[in-house]
């Protein structure tokens, strides 16, 4: 669905057509169920917190003055609703991880490896669609820190711009940018031994 057609759904919803609310409901369960799924990494968590989020929507739907901005206005309620959890979460991490400890370390001395990254406009298209890759992915999304994951989430599987992103992690533009720039980067190292054998004579 794209956001216009999310637009007009919403205003169906606000103006109390029962059809559009199902619509509405059914949308956007998916969607933040994907978002709370990879940002809680426990199902129990996240099948809880897409609840309480789908639960704030429709209490403070009529609070919704733009229906344009409804995208990113759900996954503000999101974030959260997230957040909320993870202070109570027993499966919350004792500590949150830096970028760098995502990386892979192999030297003796504490360097981080270079990991040749591959290039994805190498690979057929039917090889980048295939469920196996985006489970990769989503594997690899989910095991970014938490600062990180939420702009890849928000930016490159919500689509929302960066202004929407900055307004609802409350930071600046420029943190997004960075953000996002390093985790792709990080991304497409945990991805390059899957991509790299994806190749053509690569032996997938």
């Amino acid at each position: 669905m794209t956001r216009e057609q999310e637009t007009e759904l919403t205003r169906s919803v606000l103006a109390g057509d029962s059809a559009a609310f199902d619509a509405f409901v059914e949308h956007f369960r998916a969607k933040v169920f994907h978002y709370t799924w990879l940002m809680c990494g426990q199902r129990e968590d996240a099948e809880e917190v897409a609840q309480d989020t789908l639960l704030g929507v429709f209490q403070h739907l009529d609070d919704l003055r733009e229906p344009e901005r409804v995208r990113p206005w759900v996954f503000r309620i999101a974030r959260n609703a997230c957040l909320t959890k993870r202070r109570h979460s027993v499966f919350a991490p004792a500590r949150e991880l830096s970028l760098d400890e995502f990386v892979p370390v192999v030297h003796g001395d504490g360097q981080h490896r270079h990991i040749e990254i591959a290039d994805w406009s190498l690979l057929p298209e039917d090889t980048l669609l295939q469920s196996e890759l985006k489970e990769q992915l989503d594997c690899a999304i989910a095991a970014l820190p938490d600062n990180y994951k939420s702009v890849v989430l928000l930016r490159d599987v919500e689509a929302l711009s960066t202004e929407e992103t900055a307004q609802i992690l409350a930071v600046s533009t420029d943190t997004v940018k960075t953000r996002l720039h390093r985790a792709r980067l990080a991304l497409r190292q945990k991805l390059d031994q899957y991509l790299n054998t994806a190749k053509p004579g690569g032996g997938r």
